[in-house]
């Protein structure tokens, strides 16, 4: 377990650096000119090409482009994290400050709220296969992989407004700020993002532990007199729990895709909302940074995932 750790780990930072590559050419072959943009101008307009080249070299355009990569690379490294957004002027690691722990709280409490109800739903259907319980939390899980989250999330704006006249606050307050209205603002896009994450979760939960009672391990444990419970939970779950850790490290990259999605409807200052607003406003160094913090938080998820996948299999390795 200790050389597979070692080796993902070893990996992790090799990775990452192929990830800000790919972002960072991804934006250089984008049509347009950040000078430009930064001038408030666009390649129609005419704009004082001695201001054009002034911004240049203020941003480091100027320079060829393995030296524009590295410049970034040390100032991600270093905090600064890109320097400025060209719209604002504010500096990124300013920005990333105040956004990241929203998306971070917000994918956070979805895990959670997931893993607590789903989990004990696939236990509860895997026990009473072919029931009517079996029934209901099997479609729990199809309508929440069917629906997207954001279709849940106007659903659920609109039935607050129409049966409540209540909506959510707009101004967004920390935990330890107000605690009963960041409540407020998250529970409802908590609820829309755990249904989708959740359903994954109950059925796979479902199907593990449905294939690992059928061992001959169980009947093994059974004929031995031991109580259903013990032999559920114990023997059971504790072998068909392994995949159940793999698919919710791997659907946490999906989930921050909803949480993009979220922030916008519900009007989170998140990353997610952060980075749609700069992309619209064309603010090249904030989309950049942010693309590669994402990548950084799904990278980070995948190697815990894998640890405690470890953790749970000490059969897996990465010898042959």
């Amino acid at each position: 377990m200790t050389r597979y750790i070692a080796i993902r780990l070893a990996l992790f930072l090799p990775t990452l650096l192929g990830a800000s590559l790919l972002v960072f050419l991804a934006l250089r072959l984008l049509p347009g000119d950040v000078a430009l943009t930064a001038l408030g101008g666009s390649s129609e307009v005419h704009v004082n090409p001695e201001q054009v080249e002034r911004v240049r070299q203020e941003l480091g355009l100027d320079a060829p482009l393995p030296v524009q990569y590295g410049r970034w690379l040390w100032s991600m490294a270093t905090g600064d994290f890109g320097g400025r957004s060209l719209e604002s002027r504010m500096p990124i690691a300013s920005l990333l400050g105040r956004q990241l722990p929203v998306t971070l709280l917000l994918t956070l409490y979805t895990v959670a709220v997931s893993v607590a109800v789903a989990v004990p739903l696939g236990v509860l259907a895997a026990a009473f296969e072919g029931r009517w319980s079996d029934y209901l939390v099997r479609l729990f899980a199809i309508g929440g992989q069917s629906v997207a989250p954001f279709f849940v999330a106007v659903l659920l704006l609109m039935g607050l407004l129409l049966a409540f006249r209540w909506a959510p606050p707009i101004i967004y307050a920390h935990p330890w700020q107000d605690p009963w209205r960041h409540l407020q603002m998250l529970l409802w896009p908590v609820l829309a993002l755990a249904w989708g994450y959740g359903a994954y979760l109950a059925r796979m939960t479902r199907a593990s532990l449905v294939e690992a009672l059928r061992q001959d391990y169980i009947r093994t444990a059974r004929t031995k007199g031991l109580p259903e419970r013990l032999v559920l939970l114990r023997h059971g779950l504790r072998n068909a729990i392994i995949p159940v850790i793999s698919v919710a490290g791997l659907q946490v990259s999906v989930l921050l895709g909803g949480v993009v999605v979220l922030e916008m409807i519900f009007g989170l200052p998140g990353l997610g909302r952060g980075i749609a607003l700069a992309a619209a406003a064309r603010d090249y160094p904030v989309v950049q940074t942010y693309a590669v913090v994402l990548a950084f938080l799904v990278l980070a998820v995948n190697l815990i995932t894998d640890i405690l996948y470890a953790w749970a299999d000490p059969r897996i390795t990465y010898e042959a």
